[in-house]
């Protein structure tokens, strides 16, 4: 029978939970006390009705802050939403054509990779072959070639028109 682990705690190591001899402190107005006794440390921040917060634990001595951790935790969460507010997660958008795609058609698709484009995504162009169409692969190149054509202000190219199997494929991602 093993004694069950002990859940490690998130964030940053408070108070009683720092196990060391010395910390490098900065006290509650941001002023560097130095290297410190860390009974001193937890002296001075009961002092001020604050909490010791260990800030860099890798350091040798760990560098410490007096401060209230209630209020660090809340702006570390805000800091956090804020971050994942502004991330954009890259969707890659697929368009199927066909080697003897009409020009209306054409159009069409080519204004739905346009708004693709505008939303910051990545489209992958399938080309596919059927029955005697691979025979001839060069009316399917020069389709993907006109998409290059066209798209060639606006967007990079991620992956060459390439054959697998009955398809070929081409990647192109937002300037």
């Amino acid at each position: 029978m093993k004694a069950p682990p002990v859940p490690q705690k998130e964030g940053p190591r408070t108070n009683r939970e720092i196990r060391v001899r010395e910390v490098q402190l900065i006290d509650a107005e941001g002023q560097n006390r130095g290297v410190v006794e860390i009974t001193e440390a937890l002296g001075l921040a009961e002092e001020g009705g604050l909490d010791l917060v260990e800030i860099v634990p890798n350091a040798n001595p760990p560098v410490c802050k007096i401060l209230d951790y209630g209020k660090f935790r809340f702006n570390e969460q805000k800091k956090a939403a804020e971050a994942r507010k502004k991330q954009k997660i890259v969707e890659i958008k697929e368009i199927k054509l066909r080697p003897g795609i009409d020009d209306h058609d054409y159009e069409t698709k080519m204004k739905a990779v346009r708004r693709f484009f505008e939303e910051g995504d990545k489209v992958k162009f399938v080309l596919r072959f059927r029955g005697r169409e691979m025979a001839h692969q060069e009316l399917g190149f020069r389709v993907l070639e006109r998409v290059k054509l066209e798209t060639a202000t606006t967007a990079k190219i991620e992956l060459e028109p390439s054959m697998e199997g009955r398809q070929m494929i081409m990647v192109l991602a937002p300037k």
